[in-house]
């Protein structure tokens, strides 16, 4: 049993003086779908000539916490039930909590996804379907409730991949086939490595449209508040072209750091359910795969995480592309969880334990002495909530040269010291 608390005899000296913080609004995208319901109805219209009645609909949730994904849900049953349609939701991701149908049954549960909250049966399991296979024997599977019912309709946000670059990365075409296909279809096309997904995804996708009665894909882009900035029902036929459009839409839209030079990185937590990879490379530019591409300019010295979420439930994929964690986060990490996905996605970078220092302080101090040339009240700190709440970010005073004349930003207050308890932990929440 790995031990959830490891003793840090570090000598003193890692209490310099840090700089004084300034709480720093960043302007990002916030365009948003301005009434939900009229353009869930409007889309699912495009598809009034199918008759769904008396027809089983299984509607493929993901692992992701998605914010704006429960009134869409919610809009596509009323508008499925209306037309006499017979839907349920089932788990399509993969190899999440934990490869087994309880635990990903769980990870809806946690979500909010229950048969009582959305009045449709929730039907999970792990068996599968070959539906065909890849011009390299690759085998393609689905759900096997879901390829069962009459249609599937694979529900995802699209947005940039936390592991390589693409035409197509994490979004409709993703969802079918990796999300749809199980623990089986995952660990079939994550056995090729990262580097093959460019094509693998649209190619096992395709694969699973011919085989496979998908109504239509449902793809969402959020803008950098996580409030929905378009909705779209793809049909089967512009399923790869749609994605691919809505791809290059999330990528100007996802929220991101706009100070590109900074020493520590602060991330109060990471978790499943804030990114694929716990903590988003496309806002760090640090990838756990080792692919190229997302940097993008960045330049961070060291990162630091505080905690993992609570509804990540124990699972720290990602914790490896950090360099240094807390006693706190240490102590909540389920390791089969977390080793379950960093192996099925063969990432194993990303499971990998950072420094654990015992207290916030600590791991502050730790951080900047891993950055040569640099003392602590001159480092250039930027601490954030998580990578998907950025709006407003706590900077350095250090910084103020690069924020205070730049339209990008607002400052939000006067600078002020950081508050630690008798315990060293960081005191005071990220207000955005």
């Amino acid at each position: 049993m790995f031990p959830n608390n490891v003793p840090i005899p570090l000598p003193g000296g890692l209490h310099g003086p840090l700089p004084r913080f300034i709480e720093v609004g960043q302007k990002l995208s916030t365009e948003t779908v301005e009434d939900l319901d009229a353009t869930i109805a409007q889309e699912f219209a495009k598809f009034s000539h199918i008759d769904l009645k008396g027809k089983t609909i299984a509607i493929g949730i993901g692992s992701r916490g998605i914010k704006p994904q429960a009134d869409v849900v919610h809009a596509l049953l009323r508008e499925l039930k209306a037309v006499g349609a017979e839907p349920f939701l089932f788990p399509a991701m993969g190899s999440h909590g934990g490869g087994s149908a309880e635990g990903q049954e769980g990870v809806l549960a946690e979500y909010g996804y229950t048969e009582a909250a959305y009045g449709v049966p929730v039907k999970a399991s792990m068996d599968v379907v070959q539906v065909g296979a890849l011009e390299d024997d690759t085998p393609i599977y689905c759900d096997k409730i879901a390829y069962g019912a009459d249609f599937i309709i694979p529900v995802n946000r699209v947005k940039p991949h936390t592991s390589f670059r693409g035409t197509y990365e994490s979004g409709l075409c993703k969802m079918l086939a990796i999300g749809v296909s199980k623990h089986a279809g995952a660990a079939a096309l994550h056995f090729h490595g990262f580097a093959h997904f460019h094509h693998l995804i649209p190619e096992a996708a395709q694969v699973s449209l011919d085989n496979t009665n998908v109504l239509f894909g449902v793809g969402m882009v959020e803008n950098s508040l996580e409030d929905l900035r378009t909705v779209e029902f793809v049909s089967p036929e512009n399923y790869l072209e749609r994605d691919a459009a809505l791809q290059e839409l999330a990528k100007i839209s996802i929220p991101q750091l706009l100070i590109k030079d900074i020493d520590v990185l602060i991330v109060d937590q990471i978790g499943k359910n804030i990114s694929g990879a716990g903590m988003d490379p496309n806002v760090t530019g640090r990838c756990g795969a080792g692919m190229p591409g997302f940097d993008k300019g960045l330049s961070i010295g060291r990162v630091v995480i505080r905690d993992l979420t609570d509804k990540t439930q124990g699972n720290a994929s990602g914790m490896g592309t950090a360099d240094v964690t807390t006693q706190r986060m240490l102590k909540k990490i389920d390791w089969t969880k977390t080793y379950t996905n960093m192996v099925t996605a063969g990432v194993i970078n990303g499971g990998k334990l950072p420094i654990v220092a015992d207290t916030d302080r600590d791991a502050f101090g730790i951080a900047v002495r891993g950055c040569p040339g640099v003392s602590t009240e001159k480092a250039r700190i930027v601490r954030v909530r998580n990578t998907l709440e950025l709006t407003t970010i706590w900077v350095s005073e250090t910084l103020l040269s690069v924020i205070e004349n730049d339209p990008q930003f607002v400052i939000k207050s006067k600078p002020f010291e950081l508050d630690f308890d008798v315990d060293n932990a960081l005191q005071g929440e990220i207000k955005l």
